[in-house]
């Protein structure tokens, strides 16, 4: 008989899970939850990588083991499927990015007396954790940390209250502040100051009318598909190279021979770029103006076969008549899903559709959706983007007999 304290798995808000089914927080598969209420580690409880944990709300998974945190990415994946009745049938191997690679992340900084914390929230609170290592950001944005405290806490400010959003472009390290106001020529010449001596890339100050650029030396771009692209402040870019790699090649490998490809959901033209070239017409379709716009510009200024098309997919889906020109679609939507613009693809006669997703919960609800139309569920890569932490992202593809 198995032991009831036994944990089995871990469950999609990171805790673990007995065989008898209470939940246990910390815990790893293996572990074993005794009858005092203490906690046996097992083969898989790793010691965490960072002091912070796991009071930082940037990670809930630090104490598992390699093999374990693969499990639970792939696992999240397989379960959101099969709670929507569905066979997830092969499941690749997921791809975990590593340490030390994550490209942009928001930062919250409040005034503590006359010092500044700076780092993220604690989870479930608004509290901030004072950062002081991050096993998680790419070194470059790390780096920022102490010195943007130091700049912060020379305001002097006792009710400063600012966001901080970090993101690793091809020139650098870029600064969004949002919160803080600038008062006189000294506070000017501080940011000025800070900018140069740290090589920022571009900073910019959101005063509560939108960011507006104070430094920014050279045109900002962000390479896609080996493309520079304009990086409009606050465009999504996937969290690291590495996963945003895994993703496109997954893209590319299913849909390798369409002549014409609708992407939609687009953004910078993460996939559209990488997808376009010899032989591979693209329609990048994306609802905000600036990622439309930059997106737009750089296949122009190198000669793309990318057509960038400003329009609200969720308002305005396309419809049956318009898909079916195209030989493959990838959608790439926000986490609460496409349901308006999938039951459009649900009804059209494309071949192929490649789905992205930053969430398997309305990624499974969609794949119901595809699958109910006559689409099946042919491929299936889960992404652990966000290292020890919850959040997963996966590719997939459908097909049509």
């Amino acid at each position: 008989m198995s032991n009831p304290g036994l944990i089995i798995r871990v469950a999609a808000k990171g805790e673990g899970q007995t065989a008898d089914g209470r939940y246990v927080a910390l815990a790893a598969p293996g572990d074993v939850l005794e009858a005092d209420g203490m906690l046996t580690p097992g083969p898989d409880h790793a010691a965490p990588s960072c002091r912070h944990f796991p009071a930082c709300g940037g990670c809930q998974l630090q104490h598992l083991s390699e093999s374990a945190l693969a499990a639970y990415v792939a696992g999240r994946v397989e379960g959101a499927a099969r709670g929507q009745g569905l066979d997830p049938g092969h499941v690749s191997p997921p791809h975990l990015s590593q340490a030390h690679t994550r490209r942009r992340a928001t930062l919250h900084a409040q005034a503590i007396g006359k010092r500044v914390v700076l780092g993220f929230r604690e989870a479930g609170s608004h509290k901030i954790v004072d950062l002081r290592e991050c096993p998680v950001l790419a070194p470059e944005l790390a780096a920022l940390v102490p010195p943007i405290r130091l700049l912060l806490e020379a305001r002097g400010s006792r009710s400063l209250a600012a966001d901080i959003a970090l993101t690793l472009a091809d020139q650098g390290p870029t600064v969004d502040l949002a919160g803080l106001t600038m008062e006189g020529l000294a506070q000017t010449e501080a940011l000025l100051d800070f900018a140069r001596d740290n090589r920022i890339a571009r900073l910019t100050l959101d005063q509560g009318d939108g960011p507006e650029t104070v430094w920014e030396p050279d045109p900002v771009t962000v390479t896609l598909g080996g493309v520079p692209v304009g990086l409009p402040p606050g465009a999504f870019l996937q969290a690291t190279r590495d996963g945003e790699e895994a993703l496109v090649a997954a893209a590319r490998e299913w849909l390798a021979g369409a002549n014409t490809v609708a992407d939609l959901f687009s953004g910078l033209g993460t996939f559209a770029f990488a997808l376009a070239g010899p032989g591979t017409k693209v329609l990048a379709v994306e609802a905000a103006r600036d990622a439309h716009l930059a997106c737009q510009a750089a296949a122009r200024m190198h000669g793309k076969p990318v057509h960038s098309l400003h329009r609200d997919l969720f308002r305005n889906p396309l419809q049956k008549a318009e898909l079916d020109r195209f030989a493959a679609v990838l959608l790439d939507p926000p986490r609460a899903g496409a349901r308006e613009q999938v039951l459009q693809l649900a009804q059209s006669v494309v071949p192929r559709v490649v789905y992205i997703s930053c969430n398997p919960a309305s990624w499974a609800k969609d794949a119901v959706t595809l699958i109910e139309s006559g689409y099946r569920l042919a491929g299936l890569v889960p992404v652990g983007q966000f290292r020890w932490s919850t959040h997963v992202e996966l590719a997939s593809l459908f097909v049509r007999p």
